[in-house]
This record gives C-alpha cells, structure tokens and sequence, in this order.
C-alpha cells in the first residue's frame, strides 16, 4: 500500500466529460482574446433591431443595488447590478414609463420615448420616503446600510444573507472574520483572541467557500487547508458580505456548508472622501493600538472614468495566558490514558499590524461597453514572543521553552475584466485575475534558513513531582482512581523535595529548534458569462471558467540541533530581560503560577545562538529529522468548469432557477517518501535513512445539478426551496504524497498521505421563509438536510506489513455521513413605542445543526488481537447551536450596539485509537461586545469600540470539559476614534 506509485482517477468522471473540458481549456487559452475583441465590437454596432434602456439607481447614501424597475402597465421588469445599474430590454420602441423603486424611498417615474439602440437614462437618485420611515432613513445610522442588505437578499435567486459596509463600520470588527461572526448561520474560529476563520452552519471550516468578488480567494493556511484565513484583509475593504447557503449553477459549487463572497469596492457615481482615526487600550498587554482608514472615490471624463481607492491600517499590542495540558492517551490502559503527562505554563505579548489597500478603475466607453481593473494588497504581521513553562510529570523534570516568532500573511493580486451589451436581449461579461496568499516566517534574519527558533532549557527535579495516585501517575481529581488528585484548573507540582523550585541556575541549555513554514498559494483564472434574455419571463445564463492553482508547501520541518558535548549552558548565563506584567500571570485563575516565572532571553541573545560557530563552540549537533523531506511538497491544480442555468417566471408569484454545472479538477503533488530503518550490520545498530521522490496525480469530475423555486406570497413575503448538489475538494496537505517509515520506535509508524482521497459530495436540501417588515425589519426561518458520500478525516490504524505490525496514520474517506438543521432570526425596529423608547430594536439568529458520521476503530483484545468498533460521532467542526444576539438604539444620531456571539462545542479531532472519550473538544464560547456612534454634525461622528466585555476564555478539553486541554484569556480592548465624511 505504501510503495503504491500510480494514479487513479476517484470521482465519477467519464471521457466524454474529460474530452469536453479539456476542449473548453484549450479555447480559453487560445481563443479568448479572439472572442474578446469580436464581443466589444458587436458592442460598439448594437443591430438596429435593439431596445435597450440603461441606468444606475443612487441615493445621497450611494447606489441602491437591487432597486426595482419595471415598465409601467407591464410585467417587463428588471432589478439594479450591486453597483446600482441596470439594463432592460424595452421588448419595442415608442412612448412608456419607467417606474424605479425601492424600500424606504419615494419611488420615480421617468417618461422616455423608446428609440432603437441603447436608450442612457444615467444617474437616477430616488429621495426618502415621506413619513415615519423616512425619518429613519434620514436620520438613522444603520438604516440605508441595512435597506440595501435586505434588498439584495429579498431579490437574490440564491437563499443567501448580506451584510454592507456601512453595517459593518458600526460594530467592533476589524477584519473579514470578525465581520462576518454576526451573520446567521456563521461560525468563526479564534486564534488568540481575534477571528481568523469563518464557517457556514458551522460546518468543518474547509467546507464553506471563501470568495472575493464571486472568485475563490488562494489559501496559505499552516495546515494545507483550503480554508481562507481572513485576518489579513481589514473589514474597511469590503463593501458587501454575501453568504450564500445555497449556490446557483452560475456560482462556484465547491461549497458545502456554503460561500461567504466578499465584494470589494467599485467607483461611486459621485465624489466621496473620507477618512478615520482611532486610538485604543488593550488591556491584557497594558499598551496603545491605532486605527486609521480612507476612501476616496471620484468619476472624471464626463463620467466615464471611476476611480476608488482605499486603505487601513490596524497597529496593536495583544497577550495572551494560555494553560495547556497533555495527557497520556498513548497508554494501553484505559485508566492511565487519562493521566498527566505535562502542564504548560505559557504567555503570548506581542504585536499585531494589519494594513490593506484596495483600488478600482473602470471605464465607460458607451452605454454597451465597460471595462475595469481592481487590485488590492493585505498584510498580516504576527509578532509573538513565547514564555514557556512545563511540568514534566513524566520525565520528573522542569522545561522552560523562549521562542520569538514573526509570522506573516500576504494576500495580493488584481482583476481585469468587463460588461458587453452586445445585442438587446444579450449580455457578456469576463474577467481575468491572478491572486496569491503566502504565509512564512522570516526569523532569525541573520540566519540562512528562516522559522520559527526555540530554545528549550531543562532541569531535573531529582525528589520528583508529588500527588500521584496509588499507580504511581498524576491526575486531575475527576480521573483519579483512587481520589488523589488536582483541580483541573490548579494542577501543582506537590515537590517531595520542597527546595526544587524551577531556577535560571539550574535550567540548562539542552536543545535549539528552528521550525520551517513557508506556504504559497496562487490562483489565475479565466472566466466568461453570457445572458440571454428569450422573453421577459424566461433569461438563459451560460459560462464557462478556468483556474490554474499553484501550492508550495513547508509545513512544520524542524531543523534540531541537540547538545552533545561541552560546557553545561544554563539560563541565568545568558543575556535576559523582564518577564511582562508578572504580577498578572494567570491573574483569571488566582495566579497560582508565579514561582515558575523566569526572566527570557533577549530577541538578539536568542537570535545568535542560531550561529552556526556558536553553535559548533557549544557542542550543538545537528539531529533534524529525515521526515522533513516528506512536509515539502509542491503541486498544481487545474479546474475547468462550465454551466447553463435558467430563470423562468413561471407565474407573477413563482420563479424557478435551475441549470447543471460541472467541474473537472486534475491535480498533480510531487513530494518524498522517507524510510528510516536500523542497520544491524553495526554495534550498536545505526539507522539509515533514504529519500525517495514521489509525484501523483489526482483527476476527477463533479457533475452539479441545481434547481431553486422562489414563491413571493406577497411584495414582503418570499418562500424559497432548494435542491443543490455540491462538493469539496481533498486539502492539499491530505494529498500530499510524502510518506515517512520509522522503524526505530516501539511501535513501528507509517505516516502517509493519500493521493487518492475522493472529493466530499452532498445532496442539499433547504426550505426558508422571509418576512420583510415594512420599517427596514426582518424575520426568516428555515430547515435544511445534507446527505454526504466521502467524508475525510485522519485515520490512525494498526497494519500487518510483511509480519510486521504498523502504526498507519493516514486520512481517508468516510462512507457516509448526515447534516440537518434549522434556523431562524429576526431583525425588528421597536417603532411602535413612543418617543425615547422608540429607538430600541433587536437582531437574533439561532442555527441549530445536527450531523452524524460513522467510524470504525480497532481495538486491541486481551489475547493480542484487534477487532472492529463502530462510534457514531458528529462531524468535525460541527458546532450544533450557533446564535448572535444585537440589542441597538438608534434615535437623533445616536447608535449604540451590544452584540453577543454563541458558538457551541465541538469536535476538533477524531481518533480511531481513543474512541469518542476522548476526543478533543472546543468548548462553549460566548463572547460580548459593545459599540457606540454620535453624530456631531452630517459629516462628523465619533465612536467607541469594545471587545470582550467578558474576558471569555477560550477553551479545549479532552473528552469532557472537566479535562481541559487548552484554556486561553485575552482580557478587554477598545478604541474610541472620529469618522469624518469631507466630501459625501
């Protein structure tokens, strides 16, 4: 199994799909600029048989997407592009009225007489409404921003929920994650206090679709990941967040859980400038942070050209006390699983910056014909100096670990596209864009070799750790078999020799490591989209895509260097400096740590010892592991993908959209395989070590169909059902094909990737209901099944190999899995109370998941042999309750926002070894933030921020929360600053 070299093709594709999309790959390449410039000139001689009306719908707060706009005494209608514009075929030529409307605003009506050609109605501004609605739309802080929303997603085809820019400039969230935590049915995972990741209906985070501008963003996650980190792009760069939890066929289909499409910004109709500045606390680090942004944006040329360019930048301090401990699973017995193996004492102060810039361009060169360039470029700094301390239960010894890392993200690229009205019933758009993501680590910078250095320091404790139970082993009191044991959150050392206290004299210098990472990723693409209008009660919509990805991969190789010879080095010998904030270590817990606090080393002292002449002097040796050569790889991946849907209004009230997309993915991986076996020819024996180079491939197709009905019961009322075929592709670190043999361990290990990993398919079912309230309000509510085929986890299992038993660790596929679930949620304005109170409202969003999976576990009999159990088990990252609750005010210019945000537990590791015991768990987590906007004039406000009211921890436990794993604290932070409006 471990020799296999060849490919096989997984999936269900067939030649005739192979031959079609290889075709459709060889016309993008060879003939787009052909068929480009064809298109732009049928663009430029619209057929004298055409009737085209064209026009952009704006409002003093910016366009209005998804306004309406029908022609009077008739079912010819159409509604308004993101941007506000709109295109409607007149069906004849002559005298009519165009009525443009849209919530909360009085709605136009604009006499034309019909000529043949392209009939320019330009900017049409629509002014608030009169009455109680209309003083909300004027005067409230939220309201436009939350009108567009519910206007894009009231019309949308997809079941999707949407969020503008300005909604997320009023709340406490500065990056893409955290923006979009408050969206029903989304998840988000934290790293150290800040939102990185984000999942729909918290599904495994790989399973939700990460798009910018409806195109999927590269990924260089530390795990090989599809899943988009997101902390790298400021929220000041979105202009909308669409999450969709049912795709169309136009939409790319990789997306189980679903897409969450982050819209950047385009030029506006008239000239906008402005700016922020804030200024913070943070109150785990005792230090400042910073805040600035902009945006500008202009037309010139008589409005032909657009311009926008914005830019922020974030600059904060950030700690963290994390309490870590491990147990002994790799124990035979059931018991002694459960005991201590180490606790780790440890405290994160650093530095965090983010900076992004986002600019577009667009050029109209007539009614018919626009083109258009946009960019931006993110940057994501993680500076984090380590202080680490153990209890080494095991080994009866102290360790004391510093380590200072400079972690960065990169995301950066461009799109060139445009928008061709070639005929009156026909329109075609395409683009093309190339995008990367890194992420790296670049220190030491005096050092060849980047990564991560640690210095690990180590002192015995000859009188050995007290408080073990009768077997002799440590426990916390839950576990305890006897009764002696800790409190899970207060586990001590209990010295039987009082005066072995961890100390800089004894803690000796015993190992110096060096961990690579350097991930790239990188997306070009090609796409093209043609619609087609037959009648007004039927449009056909076809395109076509090409993506070529390639991924570089060092995940975690580790240069070692072990000290074999001279001088004893200990701790106090070195350069140090102060430890931070001593008197606030594990300050959540009663600070019951602080004799282990020690003095670190300085940056620069950790840095030289890195020198490879200090290194030599030192009696340091090289001792890095063979298996490095098995966590490089590279690989490409090629996905040609075409579709053909279409809208029917099958009666004034029904809509049906549905159509059939196909993908068809081939990639290639080249890594090594690494055997590591003894050679008894020596006394003692020696190990010898080959590396063999290995490249797979891996082909397969999904065939996707697709069909959404769409019933409006009434003008504020819609009904939605859908079925949705959809799938996610193998991470690229599962399929790297590198394997490492060990055979110098007690067990013997195999760990292998698998290069034949099936892609996960689902069938998806969902039915949701909308209500909109007449006050900008709304209510959903819906249910939703998934059946899944192919399902991949890591499996660990024992192998039988020419005799010899194997420890196989492996990811693979499950047969079978479930997903149901529903939700629902309620944004209402409390209207109808009088004067003060009036201001109140309320958004909630529950989501309720349930999902269910089977896996087989070998478990090992009395007599030496292993037979089969089967745990039925949720899926990972399923969190089964998931809820945001904002209570706001808006009233005379004031806004102030209390945002609570649940995620529920969840797996986070299977194990074919331990069973659902012990398995690892994310805990509850519910976290508290606060917002609050005055405005001191029509351009002036200021604002305050909060986070974390609560100092919520973040939490992990193996198999119940009574056994914690990981428990993190961040404490508050907050920023208080001004928004200036110079040019609105």
């Amino acid at each position: 199994m471990s020799r296999r070299r060849r490919s096989q093709r997984s999936g269900s594709d067939s030649s005739f799909a192979k031959n079609l999309f290889m075709s459709i790959q060889r016309f993008t390449k060879l003939q787009t600029r052909k068929l480009l410039l064809s298109a732009f000139a049928s663009g430029l001689a619209i057929t004298a048989n055409s009737q085209v009306i064209k026009g952009t719908v704006t409002s003093k707060d910016g366009s209005l997407p998804s306004a309406t706009i029908v022609i009077s005494k008739t079912t010819n209608g159409t509604v308004s592009d993101l941007n506000g514009g709109f295109t409607l075929n007149a069906q004849h030529t002559g005298k009519m009225t165009v009525t443009v409307t849209y919530s909360g605003y009085a709605s136009k009506e604009i006499e034309l007489d019909v000529k043949k050609g392209i009939n320019e109605l330009g900017v049409i501004e629509l002014a608030p409404a009169e009455g109680t609605l209309a003083d909300v739309v004027v005067k409230g802080t939220m309201a436009p921003s939350q009108m567009k929303a519910m206007s894009i997603k009231k019309n949308s085809n997809a079941i999707m929920d949407v969020i503008a820019a300005d909604a997320v400039g009023k709340l406490p969230d500065r990056n893409a994650a955290e923006a979009v935590q408050r969206m029903q049915g989304v998840a988000v995972s934290r790293y150290h206090g800040e939102a990185d990741q984000a999942t729909v209906r918290g599904t495994p985070f790989a399973w939700t679709s990460t798009l910018l501008n409806g195109t999927h963003l590269p990924s260089a996650n530390v795990t090989g990941s599809r899943a988009s980190v997101l902390d790298a792009v400021p929220s000041e760069m979105i202009q909308y967040v669409q999450v969709v939890k049912a795709v169309t066929p136009d939409m790319e289909s990789d997306a189980i859980g679903g897409a969450i499409n982050f819209i950047t910004r385009t030029a506006p109709e008239k000239r906008i400038f402005n700016v922020s500045a804030a200024a913070g606390y943070n109150n785990f680090s005792k230090n400042g942070t910073y805040n600035g942004s902009f945006v500008y944006g202009d037309r010139f040329l008589k409005g032909k050209l657009g311009v926008i360019v914005s830019g922020a930048i974030w600059d904060r301090q950030w700690g963290t006390d994390s309490y870590e401990v491990t147990y002994n699973t790799n124990l035979a017995d059931p018991v002694q699983q459960k005991s201590i193996n180490s606790l780790l004492m440890k405290r994160y102060m650093g530095e965090r910056q983010t900076y992004g810039t986002n600019a577009a361009v667009e050029y109209k060169f007539n009614a018919a014909n626009k083109i258009f360039v946009r960019g931006l470029w993110d940057k994501f700094n993680d500076i984090r100096p380590v202080y680490e301390s153990y209890f080494d239960f095991n080994n009866n010894r102290y360790q004391y670990n510093y380590r200072y890392s400079y972690y960065q993200t990169k995301l950066f690229g461009g799109e060139l596209g445009g928008e061709h009205q070639l005929a009156s019933r026909l329109k075609m758009d395409w683009s093309v864009s190339d995008f990367c993501s890194s992420y790296y680590l670049t220190t030491p910078p005096t050092n060849d070799t980047k990564g991560l250095p640690i210095a690990t320091f180590r002192q015995s404790v000859p009188g050995g750790f007290g408080g073990r139970s009768s077997d002799g082993r440590k426990y916390i009191s839950y576990d305890a078999p006897d009764g002696v044991g800790d409190d899970p959150m207060h586990i001590a050392a209990h010295l039987n020799n009082p005066s072995e206290v961890m100390d800089p004299t004894k803690l000796s210098l015993q190992q110096l490591v060096l961990t690579q990472l350097d991930n790239k990723e990188e997306d070009r693409v090609a796409q093209m989209n043609f619609k087609y209008t037959v009648s007004p009660k039927l449009t056909l919509k076809a395109g076509g895509k090409f993506r070529t990805k390639s991924r570089e991969g060092i995940n975690i190789a580790s240069t070692v260097y072990a000290k074999v010879g001279g001088d004893p080095i200990m701790l106090s010998d070195l350069n140090t400096t102060s430890f931070p904030h001593p008197n606030t270590f594990f300050s959540e817990i009663g600070n019951p740590y602080n004799d282990v606090i020690m003095n670190p080393l300085t940056k620069d002292q950790l840095f030289n010892l890195f020198d490879t002449a200090t290194l030599r002097k030192n009696g340091f040796r090289d001792v890095s592991p063979a298996t490095n050569a098995a966590l490089i790889y590279n690989g490409h991946e090629n996905v040609t993908s075409a579709y053909v849907m279409g809208e029917f209004q099958a009666t004034d009230k029904l809509k049906i959209i549905g159509g059939l997309r196909d993908e068809y993915t081939a990639t290639t991986l080249n890594s090594s395989q690494v055997s590591t076996v003894k050679d008894n020819s020596t006394n003692p024996a020696t190990t010898v070590t080959t590396v063999t180079p290995i490249t797979t491939t891996n082909n397969y197709n999904a065939l996707l169909p697709m069909v959404h009905f769409k019933y409006s019961i009434n003008d504020n009322a819609n009904l939605r059902a859908a079925y949705t075929r959809t799938f996610v592709r193998p991470n690229f670190a599962d399929l790297n094909p590198g394997q490492s043999t060990d055979l110098t361990t007690s067990i013997p290990t195999i760990t292998i990737g698998n290069s034949q990993l099936k892609p996960t398919f689902s069938n998806n079912f969902d039915l949701m209901g909308e209500y909109y309230f007449k006050n900008i309000g709304l209510f959903s509510g819906g249910v939703f099944y998934k059946d899944l085929s192919n399902v991949i986890f890591t499996d660990k299992s024992y192998a039988t190999i020419d005799g010899t038993d194997y420890l196989v660790t492996q990811p693979k596929n499950l047969d079978h899995a479930t997903l149901f679930g529903f939700e629902a949620g309620i944004n209402k304005r409390f209207d109808f109370l009088k004067g003060f109170w009036s201001g109140f409202g309320v958004e909630f969003n529950y989501t309720y998941c349930h999902s269910q999976t089977e896996v087989n576990r070998l478990v090992l009999n009395a007599d030496k042999t292993y037979s089969t159990v089967t745990d039925k088990t949720a899926l990972p990252n399923q969190s089964r309750s998931l809820f945001n609750a904002i209570l706001f005010y808006e009233r005379k210019g004031v806004m102030v926002r209390l945002a609570g945000n649940f995620r529920g537990r969840s797996i986070e590791t299977l194990s074919t070894q331990l069973g659902p015991n012990l398995y690892t768990w994310a805990d509850n987590n519910f976290t508290l933030d606060a917002s609050a906007t005055v405005n001191i004039n029509k351009r002036l406000r200021v604002f305050v921020e909060i986070n974390n009211l609560t100092n919520q921890p973040l939490k992990y436990y193996l198999g119940d929360p009574n056994r914690p794993t990981q428990v993190e604290w961040y404490s508050q932070r907050g920023q208080a600053g001004l928004k200036w409006d110079i040019i609105k």
